[in-house]
């Protein structure tokens, strides 16, 4: 995607307002009557550059850059047609969530994708997070998803939504590189149970450890939240209950660290060399 480049316009007023419309988006009732949300980063914005996750505007502080590439940044949100703000200090503060801001920020349309969007091979390893609460242990989720080489991750029942700046910020913008669909527990099983994936139910409360899971075949990793776990119908439904094993006194691991320890076996289980 690529269009004539327009100059940036210089803001320095905090009553402009743009200026206004970003503060407004860090609520998630604003982000969806526009169908909008925040990519805040160098990293975030440069990810979904490269997954043509197009940015519809661009604020930066030159006070505020960290490295040397900014401009060839800036440079390709222009030539996809982003709108281009040159920010004071004072504004883009304003607009930040961030504690260290390093003078990058982007509005871009939301992340939108159904169940039906998905096209994964017979094997596929897919992660279910029902209902999380936290952005930040979402956006950890799909980083790991993501590292891990998993084909999909479904949201269900959500907490906190894939839009959250948090998430974004988290994922280090794999939110784009991942496909990820928002959707309910019960429509996500039948597609599970369509496409004949085995279901892996995470739980302190099984007998059998993940190791010793055949992930191989077409796999579905399901977890819950950390303070409730997994909902009735999910523990009911699951091919398997697998846990991690707790050897202190902590009765239960944060659920993108576990995540993290099961999708990696997956990864060891599904390697050329195990094969």
């Amino acid at each position: 995607m690529t269009t004539t480049a327009r100059p940036p316009s210089r803001l320095s007023s905090l009553g402009n307002p743009s200026v206004k419309q970003v503060v407004k988006l860090r609520m998630r009732s604003h982000r969806d009557e526009l169908g909008l949300m925040i990519v805040e980063g160098y990293r975030e914005i440069n990810r979904a550059l490269d997954n043509r996750h197009w940015p519809r505007q661009l604020f930066f502080c030159r006070g505020m850059f960290q490295g040397e590439n900014e401009d060839t940044l800036i440079r390709r949100c222009a030539e996809a047609g982003a709108e281009l703000f040159d920010c004071s200090a004072k504004v883009f503060d304003k607009m930040s969530y961030r504690d260290r801001p390093d003078g990058l920020l982007a509005v871009a349309s939301q992340v939108k994708r159904s169940l039906q969007d998905l096209a994964v091979p017979a094997d596929a390893l897919v992660v279910v997070a029902e209902s999380i609460e936290k952005p930040g242990n979402l956006g950890t989720i799909l980083r790991s998803a993501d590292a891990a080489g998993a084909h999909a991750v479904l949201v269900c029942d959500r907490c906190t939504d894939l839009n959250n700046p948090n998430v974004a910020r988290a994922s280090i913008g794999t939110l784009f590189s991942l496909p990820v669909v928002e959707t309910s527990s019960a429509e996500a099983w039948k597609w599970l149970a369509k496409k004949k994936f085995q279901v892996l139910a995470a739980t302190p409360h099984a007998d059998k450890l993940y190791t010793e899971a055949d992930m191989t075949r077409a796999t579905a990793l399901v977890l819950g939240t950390e303070q409730y776990g997994l909902s009735e119908a999910w523990m009911k439904k699951a091919s398997l209950r697998v846990r991690i094993p707790m050897l202190g006194q902590a009765d239960s691991l944060n659920v993108a660290a576990a995540a993290t320890i099961i999708l990696y076996e997956a990864v060891r289980q599904r390697s050329p060399a195990k094969r």
